[in-house]
C-alpha cells in the first residue's frame, strides 16, 4: 500500500494529494509548520512541539485548525495508515484559501495538511567521525522565533553546505554572533570546558530538542550558559554539536577550515547523546 497523507479532513493517496493554487501558504507561506519524531512507534515530546505549534498559529493571528485532542486522533491515524515506526509526522497549518491580496481575508478557513514518512535514527557512528559545518550570513526575517512554511533563505543555507561538503549551515549575524543552524540549534563547548548556547528570542527558533537537551545538561550538572557567541570563538572551541528533532545531539568536528578540538567528537556530546537517547526511550515518549 502507498503513503496516505491527510489533507483538509480527508486521508487520501500521497501521490493524489492536493491543495488549492490560492492556499495562502503556497502564495504568501502565510503558514506554520511542525515536525515530531517517531520513534519505536511513539512520538517523541509531542506535547512541546504542538505547545510551538499554538503559540506560531497565535503569533500569525491564524485560528486552530482542530482541538489538541483531534490533532493528536489525525497523527496517530496516519502514523497507523502508514505503518510508521522510525520516522517523522510532518503537519502544515496555512490561514487557508482566500483570493490573492496581502491583507488578511476577512474570512478564511485554516488548512491542515499532515504527512509521515519512514527515516532511521541518526547513524551512531558520527560519534566516531562527527559532521562538517559552514557558516553563512543570516539573511532572515526578525521573527525567527515563529516557525512558519517561510523558509527559502534556509534552503539556500543548506544547499550551500552540501555543495561545499558540509553537513550544516550556521548562521552568523551582523554582530558576527551565531544564530543557528539552517534547520538546528547551535551549541559550543569553551576551551574552559563550559557549554554555551545562544539564548531564545525573536532572532531563533525555541527548539524543542534544545530545550528537552536543555533539562539533560541540568540534569548531568554540565557547567552551562545561554549567551551569544561568535563564529571565531566557536571555531576555537573545545567542542561544538548541533540539535534537532531529526539530528539528536550530533557532533561538530569542523567549521569551516576550522577544526575543532582535536577534531573528534568530544565527551559532552557523547554524554548529552546518549542521555537524549535515553529520554526518548522514557520521559520524552507518547503514544
Amino acid at each position: 500500500m502507498g503513503r496516505i497523507a491527510y489533507v483538509n479532513g480527508r486521508y487520501v493517496p500521497h501521490d493524489r494529494a492536493q491543495v488549492h493554487i490560492e492556499d495562502r501558504g503556497y502564495q504568501f507561506a502565510d503558514g506554520v509548520y511542525e515536525v515530531i519524531a517517531v520513534h519505536k512507534g511513539m512520538l517523541v515530546d509531542a506535547d512541546p512541539h504542538l505547545d510551538r505549534l499554538d503559540r506560531s498559529l497565535r503569533e500569525l493571528r491564524i485560528d486552530q485548525p482542530m482541538s489538541r485532542r483531534a490533532l493528536m486522533a489525525v497523527i496517530r491515524e496516519l502514523l497507523r495508515r502508514n505503518g510508521i515506526r522510525q520516522g517523522i509526522v510532518y503537519m502544515q497549518v496555512t490561514r487557508g484559501v482566500a483570493r490573492r491580496d496581502h491583507p488578511f481575508p476577512k474570512v478564511s478557513v485554516p488548512a491542515l495538511v499532515m504527512t509521515a514518512s519512514r527515516k532511521p535514527p541518526p547513524d551512531l557512528s558520527v560519534l566516531e567521525t562527527g559532521k562538517k559545518a559552514v557558516t553563512v550570513p543570516d539573511i532572515r526575517w526578525g521573527r525567527c522565533d515563529i516557525k512558519t512554511v517561510g523558509l527559502l533563505p534556509n534552503v539556500l543555507a543548506k544547499q550551500h553546505a552540501r555543495t561545499s561538503g558540509a553537513y550544516e549551515a550556521w548562521m552568523v549575524d551582523a554582530q558576527g554572533n551565531v544564530t543557528e543552524g539552517s534547520s538546528t540549534n547551535a551549541w559550543i563547548v569553551t576551551r574552559e570546558g563550559q557549554l554555551v548556547t545562544r539564548p531564545t528570542g525573536n532572532e531563533i527558533l525555541s527548539g524543542i530538542t534544545r530545550a528537552s537537551v536543555m533539562d539533560l545538561v541540568k540534569r548531568e550538572g554540565i557547567d552551562f550558559v545561554e549567551r551569544p557567541f561568535t563564529a571565531e570563538e566557536a571555531k576555537q572551541a573545545r567542542e561544538a554539536f548541533i540539535t534537532s528533532a531529526t539530528s539528536y545531539v550530533l557532533p561538530i568536528v569542523q567549521i569551516d577550515d576550522a577544526v575543532i578540538g582535536n577534531g573528534k567528537p568530544g565527551t559532552i556530546a557523547r554524554t548529552l547523546l546518549q542521555a537524549y537517547l535515553a529520554h526518548m526511550e522514557g520521559a520524552g515518549a507518547s503514544r
